[in-house]
């Protein structure tokens, strides 16, 4: 990424209203919160941009058991009540904040224009639950659908993970375990994840402040989220440049093809697009989108962002192609 004198020039005339909005109203920043005001603060926003939600014709509450015993609350969303391949969503915030609740509308739209079931997982969070807990209970979550999807009108042969931003990361990191494990995945569908062990790419330094995605907000969450400076360079924690046990990056070959959909104006958007040269380089069919002119978080903004409803689209479509029989 070129480096800009003032990146503000990159956004699109909409997306700088929105930021000037959100400046205005003024609010508390999240790094400034305890992770319960966060998590309440971002709660009450997540729907100020959002579309209307679709209806459904199945959406479901219910519980996995993940490895500890622990309940794992999940959604289940379906367009119909068919047996039907499964999209397993993670959500966003910094492995922190956010909820299956955050995500409802974003969950929903995608089981409507998809045409699959998508399961939304409630992980436990950090600081409460520290790195690698979110990690261990999507990775549970995948492999209840893949074992168990059938009690719930599920096809567990026709699985993808994906999510936004820490979910992405989830999903990246799934999409490695089930290679590993002989669980074919049908893709692996990345909003702007994060996959960089420590945030010093170019777009760190060119997006740091007035973007939405501040970078005191994501040390405020990886500090939450890791146990010791150790765990950065895990690749549980960075997909992209974290090492296994016997010091190696994560080897990519054969994992399930991605589709990567990331926002210019990002500091995350770096890291996303070296993931996608990793998977190529790896053999791994990669569809990469940069939405112009938009931010982090800007999927979640389809009231205001046009380029919310197409990415919408697109993932939509990438979803269909992969479970296309």
């Amino acid at each position: 990424m070129s480096h800009h004198r003032n990146p503000k020039t990159l956004l699109t005339p909409v997306m700088h209203g929105v930021l000037e909005r959100m400046a205005r109203a003024g609010h508390m920043p999240l790094h400034a919160l305890t992770p319960q005001q966060a998590r309440a603060a971002y709660a009450a926003g997540a729907d100020v941009l959002e579309l209307p939600t679709h209806p459904l014709a199945r959406v479901e509450d219910f519980t996995i058991t993940a490895r500890d015993g622990f309940a794992v609350p999940v959604r289940l969303y379906a367009p119909s009540h068919a047996v039907l391949p499964v999209l397993v969503y993670f959500h966003g915030g910094g492995f922190t904040i956010g909820s299956v609740a955050t995500h409802d509308g974003l969950c929903r739209r995608l089981s409507h224009h998809a045409g699959c079931a998508v399961l939304s997982v409630d992980y436990r969070l950090a600081p409460e639950h520290k790195f690698p807990t979110a990690a261990h209970d999507a990775w549970d979550a995948v492999q209840w659908v893949a074992q168990q999807g059938a009690t719930r009108a599920l096809d567990g042969t026709r699985v993808a993970v994906g999510g936004d931003s820490a979910g992405g990361t989830l999903s990246a990191v799934c999409a490695i375990w089930a290679r590993d494990a002989g669980l074919p995945l049908a893709l692996q569908l990345l909003f702007y994840p994060g996959t960089a062990a420590h945030q010093d790419t170019e777009s760190h330094r060119t997006f740091a402040h007035g973007f939405v995605l501040e970078e005191p907000h994501i040390t405020y969450f990886f500090n939450h989220y890791i146990r010791t400076p150790a765990d950065r360079d895990d690749w549980r924690f960075a997909p992209l440049d974290g090492r296994t046990d016997s010091g190696q990056l994560a080897e990519l070959e054969g994992v399930a093809p991605a589709w990567l959909g990331l926002a210019e104006c990002d500091p995350l958007v770096d890291e996303g697009v070296q993931y996608a040269d990793r998977l190529r380089m790896a053999g791994v069919p990669v569809d990469l989108e940069i939405y112009r002119g938009v931010v982090h978080e800007f999927i979640k903004m389809g009231r205001a962002l046009p380029q919310a409803t197409q990415a919408h689209t697109d993932a939509a479509r990438a979803l269909q192609k992969a479970f296309a029989p």
